[in-house]
């Protein structure tokens, strides 16, 4: 019997960011980070601000990915979220 994942569906039937293509691949940090809120300023959907729609979908992703991302993108990945904080005016916690 196979595993039933919440992530899964989440991933394919949730009302996510219309995100650019391939965008989590990126090798540039702050293009990311500019991609996301891009992204996110245009999307009326989303229930919180940009800044929370973005963290938590990069967040979701990362977790998804998990031990299969490799070290060198998941560095990229977080400085990403750091990039994003910069945009947003935001300070780590």
């Amino acid at each position: 019997m196979a595993k039933k994942y919440w992530s899964k569906k989440v991933t394919e039937h949730s009302d996510v960011l219309n995100l650019e293509e391939d965008v989590f691949t990126w090798k540039d940090p702050a293009k990311i980070a500019k991609s996301l809120r891009r992204t996110a300023e245009k999307d009326k959907g989303k229930k919180g601000n940009s800044f929370q729609s973005v963290m938590s979908m990069l967040n979701f992703y990362i977790n998804r990915a998990g031990k299969n991302l490799k070290a060198s993108q998941k560095k990229t990945l977080d400085d990403a979220k750091t990039e994003l904080r910069k945009l947003y005016d935001k300070k780590k916690k």
